[in-house]
């Protein structure tokens, strides 16, 4: 057996505040208003990269994306998906077209993207990159990048990226956004890591500028719906059909990056119960059927009668109060909320909301939104039988 559930619920240690420095930097209540009032950066050179050269480059993620590749030019990027046979995620991150035949990947599915390399017939090469990447978002960050590169970048569209100059560095300027914010990524050399930091530092300070910690890193994923690996699902690789991916990906990282964890009242009978799916988790606008792909099948079938979706669920207030209210009466109190983010866990499943012995619905953790006085939690719900 690939995985044993129970061993899932055991909380691992010193991974999910460590990559992005300290915990919080102001506080996590000012640094989660900061992208609604002024801007942050945050530091996401952890993040793997890989670079794909070759004519085959871009077959071969289409090969194993839900994205299309019918539309891809040279300075575009895209969110792709990777799914196995069943249509449920394995990875997802950004791939940005640097050239005709030159690729970048962020994220997990670098690994992925090698694997299926090296077992397929591709015309292409794939190498481990390492970059400094700061994410600069909030209302205010386009101020402060215009001031740190001294021109306009006003002509970069959504998803799409050119080259800048910061400090005397050569660095690529990626205009994305996680809360509906306006925001960038900016990416140079791992070499240039704390001379573009401080520059861009620097260049905020008049702007407000806050830096992010590690508390509040994820606030801003769950405002915008959008699932984060760990917290939201796990991985679909821990069956016995792909454990030689699955024992390449854990050799392959530090220990305390392959941490899968799972919470929640939910109790599956074996791994694969946990999985999801695109179309569960909310990212069927980049799941195309214009070209083949892994898990194309299961997810075409799905797609035509889907059994979940993501919604955003906000919490009763009034409950929320009574949770932190416990702490301080005689008696056994709640279960502890941490805040803002409740448990560094998938939370596959809640309080069932369906019919008596349906599975009701696969829930993510809940979050805190300052000023908003809300929790929320961003669940996959049931999709009711209209027949």
């Amino acid at each position: 057996m690939a995985v044993n559930v129970k061993d899932l619920r055991k909380t691992p240690e010193g991974y999910f505040t460590s990559r992005w420095g300290l915990p919080e930097y102001t506080d996590w209540m000012d640094e989660i208003m900061s992208w609604k009032e002024n801007c942050y950066i945050g530091d996401w050179s952890f993040v793997w990269n890989r670079r794909i050269k070759g004519p085959d480059a871009i077959k071969l993620f289409s090969d194993i994306s839900t994205a299309s590749f019918e539309t891809f030019d040279v300075g575009q990027a895209k969110h792709v998906v990777n799914c196995n046979e069943d249509g449920k995620v394995l990875h997802n991150g950004i791939l940005s077209r640097l050239s005709e035949d030159e690729l970048m990947l962020q994220g997990r599915n670098g690994f992925w993207a090698d694997y299926k390399l090296r077992h397929g017939n591709y015309k292409a090469t794939l190498q481990a990159d390492d970059l400094a990447k700061f994410q600069v978002s909030g209302p205010n960050s386009l101020h402060v990048i215009e001031k740190a590169c001294g021109e306009s970048i006003r002509d970069i569209q959504f998803m799409h990226f050119r080259k800048l100059r910061i400090a005397g560095l050569d660095v690529i300027a990626l205009r994305q956004g996680m809360a509906g914010e306006l925001g960038y990524e900016i990416q140079a050399p791992i070499q240039h890591h704390r001379e573009l930091h401080d520059a861009i530092l620097k260049a905020g300070k008049e702007f407000g500028i806050r830096r992010l910690g590690g508390r509040a890193v994820f606030i801003n994923h769950l405002e915008a719906c959008f699932p984060t690996v760990i917290i939201d699902y796990i991985p679909a690789f821990m069956s016995d059909n792909m454990l030689d991916y699955f024992n390449e990906f854990k050799a392959a990282m530090r220990s305390f990056e392959t941490v899968n964890q799972i919470a929640g009242s939910f109790e599956g009978k074996e791994i694969n119960d946990y999985y999801k799916s695109p179309i569960e988790l909310g990212w069927s606008n980049v799941v195309k059927f214009d070209h083949e792909f892994i898990g194309r099948m299961a997810l075409e079938e799905e797609t035509a009668h889907p059994k979940r979706t993501m919604r955003t669920l906000v919490w009763n207030a009034e409950d929320v109060i009574e949770v932190y209210a416990s702490l301080y009466r005689k008696g056994q109190p709640y279960h502890f909320m941490d805040m803002p983010l409740h448990g560094h866990a998938a939370r596959p499943a809640g309080v069932p909301m369906g019919r008596q012995g349906d599975e009701g619905r696969k829930t993510g953790g809940c979050d805190h939104i300052p000023r908003l006085q809300l929790l929320l939690s961003a669940d996959a719900l049931v999709v009711p039988d209209r027949h």
